[in-house]
């Protein structure tokens, strides 16, 4: 496909005003720039692994030549980056110290006391203890009681030396978590005061101000990976904001949160641990702005990149949030989309375990040196060599043209790792690597759906991401799912979903108090305390008053009950406390499976504000095409032998079009996959509609 089919040839002009969305994945770096015309143009590059930010500033150069785009015309730049989940999963963090209240530095160890892995010959923590090891927790003697008065004053000097004993071991960073600060932050806040005054410039993070929330256990994770990932962030970020200072661009970064909005780079630092699912979320808000543009509310979206394979759902028009996720099967207690990732995508390696059974993932080849079609030293099967080897990516085409694969490369990788072994064809056995990632794919989406009481049949299957239209009717056949919505540029989504992100922040405080008493007059000072703190961030983010919406929510829990639901919260509405607990009845029952009208109480107030940044580079932008289909030979799961297939330019499909598969449509960002017993046809704004034929 050439450049100009998706609107990406520079000789129409320099580019003078526009907006650059950018999504940092593991394989590939992609770059969205929408114009002030409303055109779309996109790139994909590989990531650098041990610099991200080189990418993204190779493809503002590559913009700068190929699209006549000077770096002075970016007016705003957001992107979504997997920085600090990395930090986590390689253990490259900063070596931090953790500060607790004297008689309480095992929390961190202890945990939960609850084992996923009960038998294992030598057994191994199952909390975060790598984040501060016992040398690196520190105990200063004072103490709160659970309703935030002071039983035992700050004893200063013994701050001052838990401090330099750290930083003299090696700290890079500082975690204070002392009991009951989500009371009273007065002890914490002073704490971070004598550590400045002795250590000037190191980080400091603090519980009061990361996780305003009882249960002292996930209070300390979730501070002690806010300080883990604090340095790391901001040098991640000082280097890119370098880097795009140094090529010319003025616009500012804004960073994409867990939660599915953005944020300013300089709150980024300050927030660090809300960037932990940064680049998938981004995914699910462009799926969601393209559901929208389909007319459709509830979807199950597949993000299939070149290491992992996200999953979320939306149901009726917004994407699940939880209160908590999981880092490396960690708890980190962060509003964050619900997303479920696994090691499945374009780069996982496909290998035979000791008793010969064909495997895929989670090991990926990454973008360095990527799978064997890539000619830059891989030699093992991935999935995206087995794609090749079954006729599905055409090697001249991948990427636009801009990476030329060879096909041979990946035949040999199949013949000598798969095939030869399983004693099959190098296209049996390229068909058998398929089948499993798409079995590990469609039992992660069982999980997320029916494992949690939702039936996927009722919801339409948005792939994304590279490979994600490649395999989204072999998933939808095994859920039971009819409709596929492919969006215009899927490759590129969670970069185009960066740029229609809201700027959001949300902030929380713990107001423990039986439901019945929490009057619109005792919540009061908590709401403006909160209003007061969320609306300071706005205004750091130069948002003007009047473009916020504001949302509140009320965290409940039956009294003795230990983990809360969230519920909307409206406290101009006269029976404000009535309906919370009607909806507090119908999320418990929801969740649950069963409700009773028992007493409830209070556990947090948050307060969400949000304001609208842009619109998602969703639709349809390229030039059109009279390019007809072209036609080749493919294997499908239905048949023994290579089947004819049409190849389809995107850029061809006209609305009203219908195809049958076998059929391919192929564009610069990926490549989709119709098998039979399915039809496309064209629907609004570009989007294909992918259904399954009913039976003759």
């Amino acid at each position: 496909m050439k450049e100009a089919d998706i609107g990406m040839d520079g000789d129409r002009g320099a580019v003078l005003d526009c907006e650059i969305g950018i999504d940092i994945g593991g394989t590939f770096t992609d770059i969205v720039c929408r114009g002030a015309d409303g055109r779309i143009r996109l790139m994909k590059v590989p990531s650098t692994r041990g610099n991200p930010s080189r990418a993204v500033l190779a493809a503002l150069e590559r913009a700068r030549t190929d699209w006549n785009l000077p770096p002075q015309a970016v007016r705003r730049l957001a992107h979504g980056t997997t920085v600090a989940t990395n930090a986590v999963l390689e253990r490259k963090g900063a070596r931090i110290g953790l500060i607790t209240t004297e008689g309480f530095r095992d929390v961190l160890e202890i945990g939960r006391q609850k084992r996923a892995e009960m038998y294992d010959l030598v057994l191994r923590p199952q909390t975060p203890v790598f984040l501060a090891p016992g040398a690196f927790r520190k105990e200063v003697r004072e103490r709160l009681d659970a309703e935030g008065h002071v039983v035992t004053p700050l004893d200063e000097d013994s701050v001052r030396r838990a401090a330099d004993e750290l930083v003299a071991q090696g700290a890079e960073a500082i975690a204070v978590c002392l009991l009951f600060s989500f009371r009273n932050p007065a002890h914490e806040r002073r704490v971070a005061e004598l550590i400045a005054e002795r250590q000037p410039g190191l980080p400091v993070s603090l519980s009061c101000e990361v996780d305003p929330a009882f249960r002292e256990y996930e209070r300390s994770c979730v501070t002690a990976f806010d300080s883990y990932v604090k340095p790391v962030v901001a040098n991640y970020l000082a280097d890119m904001e370098q880097g795009l200072a140094s090529a010319g661009v003025p616009a500012p970064m804004q960073v994409m949160q867990s939660r599915g909005g953005l944020m300013s780079s300089a709150i980024a630092r300050q927030r660090p641990v809300r960037l932990f699912l940064s680049g998938p979320a981004a995914g699910v808000v462009g799926g969601l702005e393209i559901g929208r543009m389909a007319g459709l509310r509830d979807l199950i979206t597949v993000d299939i990149g070149g290491t992992s394979c996200d999953i979320a759902l939306i149901a009726e028009g917004e994407p699940l949030i939880r209160a908590e996720g999981y880092i490396d099967g960690y708890t980190v207690r962060v509003p964050m989309v619900d997303v479920t990732a696994i090691g499945s995508g374009g780069g996982s390696l496909a290998w035979l375990d000791g008793a010969g059974t064909l495997r895929v993932g989670p090991e990926s080849a990454g973008s360095e040196p990527g799978p064997a079609c890539y000619g830059r030293g891989g030699e093992r099967p991935t999935v995206t060599d087995a794609s090749v080897a079954l006729g599905y990516i055409d090697p001249q085409r991948f990427a636009g043209g801009t990476i030329g694969l060879r096909p041979e490369l990946a035949v040999e990788a199949i013949r000598r790792h798969a095939a030869e072994p399983l004693g099959l064809s190098v296209e049996q056995a390229a068909l058998g690597i398929h089948r499993v990632v798409n079995a590990q794919m469609a039992e992660a989406i069982r999980l997320v759906s029916i494992g949690r009481g939702i039936d996927p049949r009722g919801f339409a299957l948005l792939p994304l991401g590279g490979g994600g239209p490649m395999h989204a009717t072999a998933l939808a056949e095994e859920l039971g799912v009819t409709t596929i919505i492919v969006p215009p540029h899927p490759g590129v989504l969670a970069a185009a979903g960066a740029l229609g992100a809201p700027v959001e922040h949300e902030v929380s405080l713990s107001v423990p108090m039986p439901l019945d008493e929490a009057a619109l007059a005792t919540l009061r000072p908590a709401l403006d305390e909160l209003e007061a703190r969320s609306g300071a961030l706005m205004a750091q983010e130069g948002v003007a008053p009047e473009a916020v919406e504001t949302r509140h929510f009320l965290d409940l829990c039956y009294t003795g009950q230990s983990y809360h639901l969230e519920v909307p919260f409206d406290p101009a509405a006269p029976d404000a406390i009535a309906r919370a607990y009607r909806d507090f009845l119908a999320v418990h029952d929801r969740v649950y499976g069963h409700s009773t009208e028992n007493p409830a109480r209070v556990v947090n107030l948050r307060v969400v504000k949000r304001a609208a940044a842009g619109v998602a580079a969703g639709g349809a932008s390229w030039a059109s095409s009279e390019e007809g289909p072209r036609r080749r030979a493919i294997w499908v799961r239905h048949s023994d032998t290579p089947v004819e297939a049409e190849i389809w330019p995107r850029a061809a499909l006209r609305p009203g079009l219908r195809v049958s598969g076998p059929a391919i449509v192929e564009q610069q960002d990926t490549t989709t996959l119709v098998e039979p017993g399915w039809s496309l046809r064209v629907g609004p704004e570009g989007v294909l509609l992918i259904e399954k034929e009913s039976a003759a």
